[in-house]
């Protein structure tokens, strides 16, 4: 079985995980409402997504 030979130091552990950090969400504008919606979902406030209405039932 491999075993290291040194320990890896806590440079060399972050350098490693520099880039494993949570991003953001990306959000864009609701063309109707004005709301925050993520990219390519149904806006949870008016029901809208490309122009016609997906979800019923939903006001302004």
């Amino acid at each position: 079985m491999a075993v290291p030979k040194r320990k890896t130091s806590k440079s060399k552990r972050n350098m490693r995980r520099a880039h494993d950090g949570i991003t953001v969400a990306a959000m864009s504008e609701c063309p109707e409402c004005g709301e925050t919606v993520r990219p390519h979902h149904a806006c949870q406030s008016c029901g809208q997504y490309k122009g016609r209405e997906v979800i019923e039932g939903t006001a302004v």
